[in-house]
């Protein structure tokens, strides 16, 4: 699941939460269409010229799966399930592999998963490469508390892009949310420090921290991020820190290597993936989830301010390989 104050009752009744949640399903299912062509309809071809398990389909299964940008990694790890699978006499037909396919990937998505919740304040960090849709999730992170009635800053500590700061001001006017900022190529550690010194003067319950994406530059990028972060442990000790990586699904599996490069220079606490209803390569989050075992948090699932949804093992799962269509399934 995605993060969750706790702090104030929201209310809302049972049929409300049913009507959410169908919303919900219905906008990760049409997200995800691209990639379950790719994904599922890749493993049906194969699935159809076999009756029986042999080492031949397991060969090709990987194949589809490496094509549908789970990577090679994680297709082997899914494969051996298989095979496992099949030694303990647990998967005997080729016509029960897919659903076999789907509880592997449901585990592997769910993997660490777990529910995320933190007390006010929070400081949420977010970093990743300009591109990746960085300051657009700030925004929409921003309307999702604001919301939820929660009080929510934005600091504009990409300083280095005149853009971005530009960009996470139509943000702040569209969820009606503060953003604090300094002019363009000023100190991003000023920024922050002026953002703590407001969230705690006006006890708001969320800071929401943009950061720079010069990825060429990792030295620079890991002093900045490390100089921000001591800035919030010294002036906000009583804050809950959170650091999300923001990742473009497009790129495939760059965005694996992004990870595993942010990784090295940051204390990453969760993943948002972007674009998925624009790309078929959304496999990568089954790759990224097992590889780099980190949470996701949220999953981009179209442009509107209201198209970042928490994330859901079970529902994306379900979206993934076309169940629940029906609405009465979920």
């Amino acid at each position: 699941m995605g993060l969750r104050l706790v702090g104030r009752n929201d209310g809302g009744g049972e049929c409300k939460m049913a009507e959410e949640k169908k919303g919900f399903f219905k906008k990760i299912f049409s997200g995800l269409d691209k990639t379950r062509q790719n994904l599922v309809a890749g493993v049906e071809n194969v699935l159809k010229a076999f009756v029986k398990i042999d080492e031949e389909l397991f060969e090709e299964l990987e194949e589809a799966l490496i094509l549908a940008d789970v990577g090679v990694s994680t297709a082997t790890d899914i494969i051996e399930q298989l095979r496992d699978r099949v030694k303990s006499g647990r998967l005997t037909e080729a016509s029960l592999v897919r659903e076999a396919l789907e509880e592997i990937i449901t585990e592997m998505l769910n993997e660490g998963n777990e529910a995320f919740s933190v007390e006010p304040p929070l400081v949420l960090l977010v970093i990743g490469v300009n591109g990746a849709g960085k300051t657009t999730t700030i925004g929409k992170l921003a309307n999702i508390y604001k919301q939820q009635g929660k009080s929510v800053i934005m600091a504009a500590a990409d300083t280095f892009r005149a853009a971005a700061i530009d960009q996470l001001e139509v943000w702040g006017e569209r969820a009606g949310v503060t953003v604090i900022k300094h002019q363009e190529n000023s100190d991003p550690g000023a920024v922050v420090f002026d953002s703590v010194k407001a969230a705690k003067a006006r006890k708001a319950d969320v800071l929401i921290c943009d950061t720079a994406g010069r990825l060429h530059n990792k030295k620079n990028l890991m002093e900045e991020l490390r100089k921000i972060a001591k800035i919030i442990e010294r002036e906000y000790p009583e804050a809950n820190v959170e650091t999300l990586l923001v990742l473009d699904s497009t790129t495939g599996q760059n965005a694996l290597r992004q990870a595993e490069t942010f990784r090295e220079i940051a204390n990453i606490t969760g993943l948002v993936l972007t674009k998925l209803d624009g790309t078929a390569k959304g496999g990568v989050v089954i790759a990224i989830k097992n590889e780099l075992k980190l949470p996701v948090r949220f999953i981009g699932v179209g442009e509107s301010i209201d198209d970042l949804q928490p994330f859901d093992a079970g529902v994306f799962a379900k979206a993934l390989f076309g169940k629940g269509e029906d609405e009465n399934e979920i």
